[in-house]
């Protein structure tokens, strides 16, 4: 029988009490002195509660073997590579954490339900941002893996394109949701989709679909109260996607290139000094771009990849996009608040572009929402890719969804083991924005704090 463990890290770390010991490939046990210490900036309470979500996952072995696969990513520097994980656990254990991530049927997407609504709780999301992973390879082997166009990049690289949805507030971001945008090369073919163990009802999915695609669960399977979806749709038209979300009302601010929207003014309200009677009257870009440069105001903001505040010139307008063909279950026309901001106020032209179904009444906090993709940049660079992110080497479709599940749990470790004492405070007017609850699209939506 194992010795009794009472080193003084063991009293310290919650999940040694209840994960002592874990059994190897060859059935010997390993003890808590055996498995990788978490480091000093991940407190174990909060290790311990991040690993709460592996509770949908049926077979205690399988729970212990995600707690050793965890703490390896914490604790490993460098790649993440299997052995490194194993390290420390016992002979067999790199094959039994092989067959936990490529080989075992649980399922990903409970657990990271689970991971979302504890981060609900905690972390008190004011957006859903939308944020791009584009993973670099060299072999042809790996699961979605093509020589494809990345807009990021300007340019096409041999990659797997994958999108994560994180919640996002000014204490911090986590990726909760994950989905790899397939080329069709890997859904078209029975052998390349047999090779990586592609599930039938799983088919070819753009990027941007793909975000919507995670939205649309996180709202309809996992109950979680929708947030503002805060996406890059630069370099794509964004017609379809406004449009979808606008059909299933659920709040956005998305960025856009100018020259990929050809709007028109509204029609102003008939009541005398109804909404848009101040900018309806509006002709052609140069017309609307007067409008957005008469209406702009300074909008204070906290930048989190420079970790000061910063002021910004924006103005917004009420304008009208051509929707979906009829019949097509979305709008014919989409209402729309179009933001344009000024990095350099002395400029004429703005630097950047918004869409939003949200009221212009509450601009402020409508870019300051948008303003968190900067947080979420800064997380990814910061947290998520030190833990491993981009090195999955396995060829399944199933073990890259586990590995990346696994990552957010790790990632959400470190999150919550930060002092909120560190947080900054937010601007007045940044509370979070309400979500939709119109039974049909409307032309904006209310904006208040909760």
């Amino acid at each position: 029988m194992p010795a009794r463990v009472s080193d003084s890290r063991t009293s310290r770390d919650p999940m040694a009490h209840r994960m002592r010991y874990v059994m190897d490939g060859e059935g010997r046990t390993v003890s808590a002195e055996e498995r990788q210490p978490l480091p000093e900036n991940v407190s174990p309470k909060e290790f311990s509660e991040a690993l709460s979500a592996l509770r949908s996952i049926p077979r205690s072995d399988q729970r212990r073997w995600g707690e050793v696969y965890v703490r390896g990513l914490l604790a490993v520097r460098g790649k993440k590579t299997m052995r490194a994980l194993a390290n420390g656990a016992g002979s067999g254990a790199e094959q039994s954490l092989y067959q936990f991530i490529s080989k075992s049927p649980w399922d990903a997407e409970q657990v990271r339900g689970d991971l979302a609504r504890l981060l609900v709780e905690r972390v008190q999301p004011r957006a859903w941002v939308v944020q791009p992973l584009v993973i670099t390879k060299v072999g042809q082997h790996s699961v979605g893996v093509e020589r494809q166009w990345v807009a990021q990049i300007g340019r096409a690289v041999n990659c797997q394109q994958a999108t994560s949805v994180w919640l996002a507030g000014d204490r911090g971001s986590c990726p909760v949701d994950w989905q790899l945008a397939l080329p069709e090369c890997w859904t078209d073919q029975e052998n390349m989709r047999r090779r990586a163990s592609i599930p039938a009802h799983v088919a070819s999915c753009p990027p941007e679909q793909c975000a919507v695609d995670s939205v649309t669960k996180m709202t309809r399977e996992w109950g979680l109260r929708g947030r503002p979806v805060v996406m890059d749709l630069r370099g794509t038209s964004p017609q379809s996607v406004c449009a979808e979300l606008l059909a299933q009302q659920i709040p956005f601010v998305v960025r856009v290139d100018a020259s990929s929207i050809t709007p028109v003014p509204p029609a102003p309200d008939p009541a005398p000094g109804g909404a848009g009677d101040h900018d309806a009257g509006w002709v052609g870009p140069a017309g609307l771009l007067a409008v957005l440069h008469k209406q702009r105001m300074p909008v204070e903001w906290f930048d989190h990849t420079r970790q000061n505040m910063r002021a910004t010139s924006v103005g917004a307008a009420r304008i009208v996009l051509r929707g979906n063909p009829v019949g097509s279950g979305r709008p014919e026309r989409l209402d729309l608040t179009l933001l344009a901001a000024w990095a350099d106020p002395a400029r004429r032209t703005p630097s950047e572009f918004w869409l939003s179904n949200l009221a212009q009444s509450q601009l402020g906090t409508v870019y300051r929402t948008a303003m968190l993709s900067r947080r979420v940049q800064r997380d990814l660079q910061e947290v998520s890719d030190g833990l491993g992110i981009r090195d999955f080497e396995g060829r399944s479709y199933r073990g890259w969804h586990h590995h990346m599940t696994m990552v957010s749990l790790a990632h959400a470790a470190t999150v919550l083991s930060a002092s909120p004492a560190k947080a900054p405070t937010a601007p007045a007017g940044s509370g979070l924005l309400t979500p939709l609850r119109a039974k049909k699209p409307v032309r904006g939506v209310k904006v208040s704090a909760l």
